[in-house]
């Protein structure tokens, strides 16, 4: 049975728990051959192997390490090539959260945030924007039949090009800045606006570029960012039934199996009865 991402070959950052974690089952499970990356080696070598054994299959390999470190990416990029394929499919979601202001957030931590958060993002996007770009350079030629087909009114064959994608998660307040916790949402509109600028310089060449932009999802990510845990109940109780990680990676698989020539730019995702941030 052929399944939406068949012969896709993906990255995705911070796969060890949370939405990296559900990403990168989701995309094996739609038929992407995934590398995966984290800091904590052994989880993502034992979810790689579960992964794995579930699939029947040797489509997850892993790359572990920093994922803001240029050593670490090009040992993602290496391990890809050599295994599955150069990779079309790039999930950048490795990042961490830092709870207060810019007034009363802890200082000791911010260059952290702002390194894994930002340059780790805008690292990742350097090494393969432009190789997927000269890919879809090469491929110009379908490009400009699929159009002309368009525009006669013809039917496009779905596999007449193919599809490139970076996926960036940002976040709800990186859009709508919250003072509860603004130095990591300044991260996150650095990185919102980043995304938009890499889409503006790649679109034209074929490569899709899509922000993720997602309100509270349960995951480990409260108790690293150091979130008070009652007032972060009393969120879930007024918002809920807040996003799953699992939530977002279904919103990713669908955006990346359009068909090449159409891009889901920005996608902001909240529950229900979030109104704010």
């Amino acid at each position: 049975m052929t399944q939406p991402l068949d012969g896709r070959v993906a990255i995705v950052t911070g796969a060890s728990a949370g939405i990296g974690a559900a990403v990168a089952k989701e995309l094996a499970g739609c038929g992407a051959s995934v590398v995966v990356n984290a800091r904590r080696g052994d989880r993502i070598e034992e979810m790689a192997a579960a992964l794995n054994r579930m699939l029947d299959a040797e489509r997850v390999a892993t790359a572990p390490g920093d994922a803001a470190d240029n050593h670490t990416i090009g040992r993602m990029l290496s391990i890809a090539r050599e295994r599955f394929g150069e990779p079309d499919l790039v999930v950048v979601n490795a990042g961490r959260g830092l709870g207060g202001s810019v007034l009363t957030s802890d200082e000791s931590q911010w260059e952290e945030v702002t390194r894994i958060n930002f340059l780790g993002a805008a690292r990742l996007i350097r090494a393969v924007g432009p190789k997927m770009a000269e890919d879809a350079d090469a491929e110009k030629a379908a490009w400009d039949q699929a159009a002309a087909d368009r525009v006669a009114g013809k039917a496009i064959d779905p596999k007449a090009v193919r599809a490139r994608d970076i996926v960036v998660l940002g976040s709800t307040v990186g859009r709508h800045i919250s003072p509860f916790s603004s130095l990591y949402g300044s991260t996150k509109f650095a990185v919102n606006a980043l995304a938009e600028a890499a889409r503006r310089e790649l679109g034209p060449r074929g490569v899709r570029v899509t922000l993720i932009e997602p309100a509270i999802v349960v995951s480990e990510f409260q108790g690293v960012a150091g979130y008070d845990p009652e007032n972060f109940g009393e969120l879930m109780k007024k918002f809920g039934p807040v996003l799953l990680p699992e939530d977002i990676a279904q919103a990713i698989t669908h955006a990346v199996s359009l068909p090449a020539w159409v891009h889901m730019n920005d996608i902001v995702l909240r529950g229900t009865r979030q109104e704010y941030p």
